[in-house]
């Protein structure tokens, strides 16, 4: 491994920053002990499992069916090129080099060593409510034991005298609001979304008591979260090969299921026919930066802690590109799965596609379990879809809580040197998290999960990444942190390295931030993504 000390050497003006001296003092077992990828490809299905995940699947066919169909895919390609894979890419490369987590690798330059705690803090509070949906879905996975769906039709205890079998749950705004009126009546999935499953009080200043079987489908989760990362990358690593790549069977024989349905290609026609006069909208570009910032799980620091794993000289340029592809594609077979289900239910009950499609957990536990209750043998094509929605999230979640102990073990060298150190502190992570989602299954739990995704799962994000680009661009410096990736790739990055952290990608974050403010709305007074 070359001495990276030379490339702190290469330059004297800002030479004092971060000299090797400061960088190893911390510990200087701990990169000769770190854990690493052992096979080639180890290090993207990582990655693909940790950042392609929920939104994927209910935020990108949504996006791409309301800002233009098939023309919004031209400032979704500008935005990976612009922000997406530059940021990815400073991250990993942060990590790989100096084989550290989100904190200590800003050691790179000592006085910002504060970004890397701001996004391991970001990073813990995703977790926290990120969790939730997992816990969500494990419910309605046991839901689906039965020989019909229990939210297909009217006539449980949790319905009202409002229910209608049939109804299509319609927005009569362009939000949706939490306890939603309906003109003629409600739908059974949306009842039991809200009447069984969060039994939804009627503010946030009413908690309420735990629902105990969500608190124990949440444990389940963090259950099987602590025994898959409790031993480090190597038991993890090779989990994530299965979570990684089972989703995509999944989706497959979902989309041979849904495009056989009557008004499927209806459907798939919404979702991708152009319409090029979005394009001069700026709302529209400002979703695409933000989704590549979702999709890619920028800003959360966990991207350098699996990068910190690698070997020196890993062509992490090479595992990028593969990433921003495989992501990609995943957005877009996402895209068909659910619009042909959605082409199916409208074509059924006669409604426009365009009153039932929707984002966010709305999609996935309302409005696709309600189509899925259509289908002959409905119990099996459900429990296929949860089964998908919980293995893109649990792999989400097992480089996410990663990344938060690889952060802080670096200050805790006995949690990397004796593995009992490490179950234990991984455990106390666990149970942490788990104590801050049981205010989630509470009655009043979704005005808080609508708080913790507002406030850490937005706006910070794009702070947070605007600062790297600058710190690393302009502060420690281009020149050297090209001259990094050199030692480590063997080729040179050094235009790119200077056009994009120095110019595109801190600009185009900026205007992301400008735009994401203008559209801001109150939490209180949210869509709960109901």
């Amino acid at each position: 491994m070359e001495d990276p000390s030379k490339s702190f050497k290469s330059e004297d003006n800002l030479g004092n920053l971060a000299s090797w001296s400061t960088i190893t003092q911390t510990t200087s077992q701990t990169i000769t002990k770190r854990d690493r990828w052992k096979g080639k490809i180890d290090f993207l299905i990582a990655c693909m499992g940790f950042s392609i995940g929920l939104g994927n699947v209910w935020r990108f066919p949504y996006l791409c069916y309301k800002n233009g169909g098939g023309a919004f895919l031209i400032p979704y390609f500008v935005s990976v090129i612009l922000a997406g894979v530059p940021l990815f890419l400073l991250e990993v490369a942060l990590g790989q080099f100096m084989s550290k987590g989100a904190i200590a690798a800003w050691d790179i330059c000592p006085l910002f060593r504060g970004i890397g705690c701001a996004s391991t803090m970001i990073n813990f509070l995703v977790n926290s409510y990120y969790t939730v949906i997992l816990g969500w879905a494990f419910h309605f996975i046991f839901a689906s034991f039965s020989k019909e769906l229990p939210w297909a039709k009217c006539g449980h205890s949790w319905n009202t005298k409002s229910c209608i079998d049939g109804v299509i749950r319609t927005n009569l705004s362009n939000s949706t609001s939490l306890l939603r009126q309906h003109i003629l009546g409600t739908d059974p999935a949306s009842e039991y979304w809200e009447n069984r499953v969060l039994r939804i009080s009627n503010g946030i200043d009413n908690l309420g008591t735990v629902q105990w079987d969500l608190a124990l489908c949440l444990l389940l989760a963090w259950t099987i979260i602590f025994l898959a990362i409790c031993r480090g990358i190597k038991t993890s690593g090779k989990i994530m090969y299965i979570t990684a790549t089972t989703p995509y069977i999944f989706m497959i024989t979902l989309l041979i299921r849904t495009v056989q349905l009557e008004g499927a290609l209806n459907g798939i026609t919404y979702y991708l026919k152009p319409d090029w006069d979005k394009l001069t909208d700026m709302t529209v570009w400002s979703d695409a930066g933000t989704q590549i910032f979702f999709s890619y799980a920028i800003g959360l620091g966990a991207l350098t802690a699996l990068g910190s794993y690698n070997r020196y000289h890993h062509n992490s340029v090479r595992d990028c590109l593969l990433f921003a592809g495989a992501n990609t594609f995943t957005s877009l077979l996402a895209g068909f799965v659910i619009f042909a289900t959605l082409g199916n239910m409208s074509y059924i009950s006669n409604v426009p596609i365009h009153l039932i499609a929707e984002s966010g957990p709305g999609l996935a536990f309302i409005i696709y379990p309600k189509a899925l209750g259509t289908m002959p043998g409905s119990p099996i094509w459900s429990f296929c879809f949860f089964i998908m929605i919980i293995l893109l999230g649990i792999d989400s979640m097992f480089g996410g809580v990663e990344g938060f102990v690889a952060a802080i073990s670096d200050y805790l060298p006995q949690v990397i040197l004796n593995p009992w150190y490490r179950v234990s502190f991984v455990a106390a992570t666990c149970i942490l998290s788990y104590g801050i989602g049981l205010f989630m299954v509470t009655n009043g739990g979704m005005y808080i999960f609508q708080l913790f995704d507002y406030y850490s799962g937005s706006r910070i994000i794009l702070c947070v990444t605007f600062l790297e680009c600058i710190v690393i661009g302009y502060i420690y410096g281009w020149r050297r942190f090209a001259n990094d990736m050199k030692s480590m790739y063997g080729f040179s990055l050094k235009w790119l390295c200077c056009i994009y952290l120095c110019i595109i990608t801190p600009l185009f974050t900026l205007v992301s931030v400008e735009i994401h403010l203008s559209n801001t709305f109150h939490p209180y007074m949210c869509e709960c993504f109901l």
